[in-house]
């Protein structure tokens, strides 16, 4: 193993292992450094009470907020990253998220790049990813320059049924779009056996679309691409100058080693790119490395979402049930502003709803709970939050990770919550017999919940308000690059993971330009 790379890309997640995959076939030299392992193949992958009770697959690190109080983020370090748990939910950004967007409680900046700018990017994101659905069945996407390379998911009866009430209703109901490794025309030669075990948790066989299976594990076998496992980047050295990176150092094994590449990717995730940018402090780089902007670690993202499950009288007998999105309230109108997305979660169960709110189900014993999850239909809202500048990352002495929060768009976050109770009342999920009232058992995610962070290194024209530049090469060090979903200026209110993967493929193309 040399000390010297063309490229080392610290993270494999979305960002990281994209972009590995995309240069793989460049025939450079390329270090992929991952602070955890591969995630066990265990059948713990698909027991709730591990996953969802114990944390079994939770990284250990303390984090604290802005009060000093100490947290256990549910931050997951792995080969593949934040994929391995993700719900592989794969939405495009809409054309409008592009642009300002103005709310109550401030503006949703824009881009420095436009829809069009990234389309073809999320198109070959898509096929690598391979996606399912139907581009034109959301009015509020943009255009799509080819179609996805698999068909949408089926609906299981209860979803579809619900799809067509809501249809019937006036809405505009759509597939969403899966990352799952499912060819339903042959099921024989299928990876995914279509199971319940996807959202939130890692995939025993291999069929979720993460970026290990997917970008990570493929160019393994390649003589030109390295893997170190365990490695956690703790600081990057530069020159005198301070103008370019000359050395990474990395702790492994419970040893520090250095090696040194012609670039240096960081896509460690926006809350740990930020830590080590700032742990990366220097004479030349006071307030951090790449932060003469002080927008290192400011405006820090996580959405307003909220896990929602509707009871109703009729059971719910779907097992893959995250094959429905909605999108009429995500744009605004003259009478609201946008609202966000409204999409389906994966088919809850009485373990998880404990592990989950276990102070609202202490309670009750178990046999209720599976009879309240036989009954629910899981529904995920998101509303869009603002990038605030005192949202911020900071690290103490030790390294540690400080998170000062204070939510945004609370108006639109309820907004979106009562237009969900008006539709269910109009689908006929008003009528229980079960039950003698609506109930609808929701679940706001807490500042623990780190799954969708983004900001605290955003991208843009502007050094003096932006940490990188429109190729996401950070202003003042000539070979760093950032490429998670750290510098994005607004989040938009749909999963991140796709924009990430199609912003990796965009930095990659700029980099095998400029490595010739």
């Amino acid at each position: 193993m040399t000390d010297h790379y063309d490229v080392i890309v610290i993270g494999s997640g979305a960002g990281g292992g994209t972009l590995a995959h995309a240069l793989a076939p460049t025939g450079k030299q390329i270090l992929l450094l991952e602070r955890g392992n591969f995630l066990p193949r265990e059948m713990a992958n698909w027991d709730p009470g591990p996953v969802f009770v114990d944390g079994r697959y939770i990284s250990a690190d303390t984090w604290f907020d802005s009060a000093g109080r100490p947290f256990q983020p549910q931050a997951h370090y792995y080969v593949g990253g934040a994929t391995k748990m993700y719900g592989a939910a794969l939405y495009r950004l809409r054309p409008a998220d592009f642009a300002e967007i103005r709310y109550a409680d401030g503006a949703s900046p824009a881009w420095p790049i436009g829809y069009a700018d990234l389309e073809p990017y999320y198109t070959r994101a898509e096929w690598l990813y391979q996606v399912h659905g139907a581009h034109g069945e959301d009015p509020t996407e943009g255009p799509a320059s080819k179609q996805y390379p698999w068909p949408p998911v089926s609906h299981e009866s209860r979803i579809r049924q619900l799809s067509d009430d809501l249809a019937a209703a006036g809405y505009h109901p759509f597939h969403a779009p899966c990352g799952i490794l499912l060819d339903e025309d042959h099921r024989p030669a299928s990876t995914c056996i279509r199971c319940a075990w996807c959202d939130g948790y890692p995939c025993l066989v291999h069929a979720k679309a993460d970026a290990e299976s997917i970008a990570v594990r493929p160019v393994l076998g390649l003589p030109n691409v390295t893997l170190l496992v365990d490695a956690e980047v703790t600081r990057l050295h530069t020159d005198p100058a301070g103008t370019v990176v000359t050395q990474v150092e990395v702790v492994r094994a419970g040893q520090r080693e250095r090696y040194s590449a012609d670039i240096v990717v960081l896509a460690a995730g926006a809350a740990n790119t930020a830590k080590i940018l700032l742990r990366s402090a220097s004479d030349k780089h006071p307030a951090g490395l790449a932060n003469g902007s002080d927008q290192v670690g400011r405006n820090y993202m996580f959405h307003n979402s909220k896990a929602v499950a509707a009871l109703t009288a009729e059971p719910n007998e779907t097992v893959y049930q995250k094959t429905l999105g909605l999108n009429d309230f995500y744009l605004g109108t003259d009478d609201r502003p946008p609202l966000g997305n409204i999409q389906m979660l994966g088919k809850s169960n009485a373990m998880a709803m404990k592990g989950e709110e276990p102070k609202l189900t202490r309670l009750a014993p178990h046999w209720s709970l599976d009879e309240v999850a036989r009954h629910s239909v899981d529904i995920w809202l998101t509303t869009e939050d603002l990038p605030l500048p005192d949202n911020r990352v900071t690290v103490d002495d030790d390294g540690a990770i400080h998170l000062a929060y204070t939510a945004t768009n609370k108006r639109e976050t309820a907004g979106l919550y009562e237009e969900l109770k008006t539709i269910l009342n109009k689908v006929g999920m008003a009528a229980h017999h079960v039950y003698d009232k609506n109930f609808y058992m929701d679940m706001a995610i807490p500042l623990a919940a780190v799954a969708h962070q983004a900001g605290t290194c955003r991208f843009g024209a502007d050094p003096a308000t932006s940490v990188a530049n429109t190729d996401c090469r950070a202003h003042e060090v000539d070979n760093l690059y950032l490429a998670d979903a750290s510098i994005f200026p607004s989040i938009g209110a749909v999963n991140p993971a796709l924009t990430v993967m199609a912003n990796a493929l965009r930095v990659a193309d700029h980099l095998t330009e400029r490595l010739g």
